[in-house]
C-alpha cells in the first residue's frame, strides 16, 4: 500500500506529465495518441513508473522506444512544472499498459459468443 506522500507525488506527476504530453507530445512520439493510465512512485520517491496506453498506431513498442529516447527532454519539461513542489525529481520509467487492449479483446469475444447464441440452429 502506498503512503500518502507516494500517492500525492504520483498524482502530481500524472497531472503534469499529461499536460506535457498534450502540449509537447508530437515532439516526443509523433502522431500517436498516448494517455497516462497510471503512475506509481517507489517508497523512496526516487523512481516514478509511468504506465502508458498507446492508440492510433500499430507498433506500440516503437512509440514506447521513442518516448524512452526522449526521456531526458520529457523529464526537463516535467521538472519545469513541478520544481517548486518536490525536493528531488524522480527518475522516470515508462511501461506499456495493455489492459485496455485486453478489455477490447474480451469484449469482442463476448459479442461473438452472444451472436452465436442468437443464431438459430440448423
Amino acid at each position: 500500500m502506498e503512503s500518502i506522500k507516494q500517492q500525492q507525488t504520483s498524482r502530481l506527476i500524472q497531472q503534469n506529465l499529461a499536460d506535457v504530453f498534450s502540449r509537447e507530445g508530437a515532439n516526443f512520439y509523433g502522431r500517436a495518441f498516448v494517455t497516462i493510465s497510471g503512475v506509481s512512485v517507489t517508497p523512496d520517491l526516487m523512481t516514478a513508473r509511468i504506465y502508458l496506453s498507446v492508440y492510433n498506431v500499430a507498433e506500440k513498442a516503437e512509440v514506447l522506444q521513442q518516448i524512452e529516447e526522449s526521456a531526458y527532454d520529457i523529464k526537463q519539461s516535467l521538472y519545469k512544472r513541478i520544481r517548486n513542489k518536490l525536493r528531488r525529481m524522480p527518475t522516470l520509467e515508462f511501461f506499456l499498459d495493455n489492459s485496455l487492449d485486453e478489455v477490447d479483446k474480451l469484449d469482442k469475444i463476448f459479442k461473438d459468443i452472444s451472436k452465436e447464441d442468437e443464431q438459430p440452429e440448423g
